[in-house]
This record gives structure tokens, C-alpha cells and sequence, in this order.
């Protein structure tokens, strides 16, 4: 077998594979900003704690990109709700929640 042939190993140059959780925090944020923003809150904590990792491993991750931006989406999931609920709060107390 010629070195073209074998499977890449640790250390022959190959870029590192993504943090496990990289591509599901990045869902999570999605979905938390387009269906429900408990997986907004899953998506800042993991993201949070995966990019972490990264950061301590460098050399052992990739995939700070997709964990960044499922942590922000997290992040605005999480603020979107709460101001929807301030402005139903605030609606509810003043009796204008239909007009």
C-alpha cells in the first residue's frame, strides 16, 4: 500500500474532525429561533461548553464556526422570547391584548 492508499492517521496533516456536537448545537439554534426557544437555551449552554472544548483542544476540534453560530442563534432565541413575553405581560395587565 502506497502512502496515497493508506487511511489518514493523527498527526499525518489531516484537519481534525468537528466537535461531536457541532452540527446539533447549530440545529438547535435553529430551531429555537424558528419553532421553540427551549432549544434556544440547549443551544447556548451546549454551544457555550462545546466551544470550551474547543478552545482547550484546538489541535483536537474544528467546527468552532457551526458551534458559534448555533450558540448565537441560542442566544437570540432566548431574547426573542423573552420579549414576547414581556409584550404579552404588558399587554395582558393593560387589556389590550386584542386591540
Amino acid at each position: 500500500m502506497t502512502d496515497e492508499e493508506s487511511p489518514s492517521q493523527p498527526g499525518d496533516g489531516a484537519p481534525p474532525p468537528n466537535h461531536p456536537r457541532a452540527v446539533m448545537i447549530l440545529v438547535f439554534g435553529i430551531l429555537g429561533v424558528v419553532v421553540l426557544f427551549p432549544f434556544g437555551i440547549a443551544a447556548w449552554v451546549m454551544g457555550s461548553n462545546a466551544l470550551r472544548e474547543i478552545d482547550a483542544n484546538p489541535a483536537g476540534f474544528q467546527g468552532r464556526q457551526m458551534v458559534k453560530a448555533g450558540e448565537v442563534l441560542g442566544i437570540i432565541a432566548v431574547v426573542l422570547a423573552v420579549i414576547e413575553a414581556v409584550s404579552l405581560g404588558v399587554a395582558t395587565a393593560t387589556g389590550r391584548i386584542f386591540g
